[in-house]
């Protein structure tokens, strides 16, 4: 008897309605992706990350390329097929640069943005917090500093720049943030990268608060 294997597009879609909920993913920001065997899911543009159904994410080749469900180059209809994420450049580069990773989530968050702004370089340090077990790290890793990218109207701009930086440098956490725009993390799976925006959202939010109060 064989095991019929999970649509991972159906854990992408209730993650994104948690996070639609907490205003993580307001209107139809963010963009969520996993990688499987045969090319990666990724939510489809303009959707409202609230009640996505498995119409609403586009499967892509490995050079990025929509794929049918068999792998081949979507073919033209009648009806206008739904097109991949503006950001999907992030997520494949984020799949080249490590391998072991099966998903990456990219959420827009009040915090992280403001968190951001308050490093005046390239890196954002992070406080030696509890929650930062959360990543793999030990006391003996710290300190570490999350690396923070600039914002491009272009986002193969920002891929590249990424792609860049990690190859020579890669990061201690896997987590990323984007000026004025938000953050991007990425694990083994869904779950893990799900678990890996809520610690990434608690640490900057506790940075946001400890600058508010003057910590």
């Amino acid at each position: 008897m064989t095991t019929k294997t999970p649509d991972p597009r159906d854990t992408l879609s209730r993650h994104a309605a948690v996070f639609h909920a907490r205003g993580w993913m307001a209107g139809t920001a963010g963009n969520l992706s996993a990688r499987a065997d045969d090319g990666v899911w990724i939510t489809a543009t303009g959707r409202s990350k609230g009640a996505l159904a498995r119409a609403d994410f586009v499967r892509l080749a490995a050079d990025g390329t929509p794929a049918g469900p068999a792998g081949r180059a979507r073919r033209k209809t009648a009806a206008p097929a739904p097109r991949p994420s503006a950001e999907s450049g992030i997520h494949l580069a984020i799949y080249r640069l490590f391998p072991g990773a099966r998903a990456c989530y990219h959420v827009h968050t009040v915090e992280s943005n403001l968190a951001a702004r308050l490093g005046t370089s390239d890196w954002l340090p992070l406080p030696g917090l509890e929650m930062l077990k959360g990543f793999g790290l030990r006391a003996s890793d710290l300190p570490v500093a999350a690396p923070v990218f600039d914002n491009h109207e272009r986002v193969a701009d920002i891929a590249r720049d990424i792609e860049r930086r990690f190859a020579a440098e890669p990061p201690a956490v896997p987590v990323l943030l984007i000026r004025n725009h938000g953050l991007t993390t990425w694990g083994p799976d869904m779950e893990a990268a799900f678990n890996q925006v809520e610690l990434a959202e608690y640490v900057f939010r506790y940075l946001v608060v400890a600058r508010l109060l003057r910590l």
